[in-house]
């Protein structure tokens, strides 16, 4: 078994046996869940494959088992399926245990507003850097979609994803090179700005950002839909 299946275990298996929780129930939500992950994993997926032919990054057969699908390892397409589910599962956790911890409607329109600002200037300043202008501006088209759909979600979101972001940090570490000997998944740095928390690009975290979130919104809207037709 590969170290990178091992952590893609490690990962999704509290989660899907916590998801029949009695008070939680997250096993109900699976009809907007798994639809919303995997609409956004093949976006993500898509361009992936053409990251990974480009060279923006790739993977280290050391700790791949050597399966592949749409010429990505059989462990990185399964990342755009577990890693979702188990932060979703996460928010969803952390919510139902304190309903109220939200953040106030301005303060979370100024950060999103103030997020975008950003993501747009670090594209615009980074054209020739492919991941960094790819997911500063993936971040951004996220959080346009999340202003004009006016969602109640990032009131959340800004609170949580600061949980999520200590199994990213675990996971991503291990899989970027911290504690083993050579990276899992290895990044050109002519492709991005060159900083890194410990062995993580710094890009990486607005990709979770925008990953999670596209999620969040996307089953959002399942649930609206859902309403209007019952």
């Amino acid at each position: 078994m590969s170290l990178y299946f091992i952590l893609l275990t490690a990962t999704g298996i509290f989660p899907i046996a916590l998801s029949f929780d009695k008070r939680l129930q997250f096993y109900k939500r699976w009809n907007k869940v798994l639809p919303a992950i995997l609409l956004v994993a093949g976006l993500y997926i898509a361009f992936d494959i053409r990251f990974t032919k480009q060279q923006v990054w790739g993977f280290n057969p050391r700790y791949l088992s050597g399966s592949n699908l749409f010429s990505l390892p059989l462990e990185e397409i399964l990342f755009f399926i577990v890693v979702p589910y188990a932060s979703l599962f996460l928010h969803e956790s952390i919510l139902e245990y304190f309903p109220k911890l939200r953040l106030n409607s301005y303060l979370t329109k100024t950060l999103m507003v103030a997020f975008l600002l950003f993501c747009l200037a670090i594209a615009i300043i980074n054209t020739d850097k492919t991941y960094t202008f790819y997911i500063a501006l993936k971040l951004a088209v996220v959080l346009i979609l999340a202003l004009i759909s006016k969602s109640e979600i990032p009131r959340s979101f800004f609170i949580t994803f600061l949980v999520i972001l200590v199994p990213f940090l675990l996971v991503n570490g291990i899989l970027t090179g911290s504690f083993i000997a050579e990276e899992v998944v290895w990044y050109n740095d002519n492709e991005n700005m060159g900083w890194r928390f410990f062995t993580i690009p710094i890009e990486d975290f607005a990709y979770a950002f925008s990953m999670i979130l596209c999620n969040l919104l996307l089953i959002e809207q399942f649930s609206k839909i859902e309403k209007r037709n019952d």
